[in-house]
């Protein structure tokens, strides 16, 4: 249940979320959204800034960054149940060059139902605790959702 994508045939760019999240986005409304470690791009004014460490958004409020054109370059975007108020004393140390994003099943942000790592705009890491979404994940971007331990086992030794 965990994902790689590198290429960028169903994507315009890596990562945006529009096209990461479509075939899933309807089962999504009852999380909040985790976001940190960002380095982005966009056309547009967000709630999300270079200012803070992290963000926490509640649906609507992350719905306006799906939304838009927005590319994330770099980041770890988290998607926890509604009813979890996560400890936010470590979201800011937390980092996508941390080695630990490339384990398969392992959660930076632990009460995470789903975890996207946006890795330097050449990589989308997308990881799954709920099999249902990661099937329709997988159904929907076919061969390009290379399976991260795959992955790991062909282009990263010792991962």
């Amino acid at each position: 249940m965990n994902w790689i994508i590198r290429s960028t045939k169903k994507v315009k760019f890596h990562t945006n979320l529009q096209e990461v999240l479509k075939p899933i986005w309807n089962d999504l409304a009852i999380y909040k959204w985790i976001l940190t470690d960002l380095d982005f791009i966009s056309d547009q004014t967000l709630l999300i800034n270079f200012d803070e460490d992290y963000f926490v958004l509640d649906h609507p409020e992350f719905e306006q960054l799906y939304q838009s054109n927005t590319q994330i370059i770099w980041g770890i975007i988290s998607a926890v149940p509604n009813t979890i108020e996560p400890d936010t004393s470590a979201f800011s140390i937390l980092s996508v060059e941390d080695t630990s994003v490339w384990k398969p099943d392992h959660f930076l942000i632990q009460e995470s139902i789903l975890e996207i790592i946006a890795f330097d705009s050449g990589y989308t890491l997308v990881k799954f605790k709920d099999i249902n979404l990661s099937d329709t994940f997988k159904e929907y971007f076919q061969e390009q959702a290379i399976d991260l331990q795959k992955f790991n086992e062909k282009y990263r030794t010792g991962v």
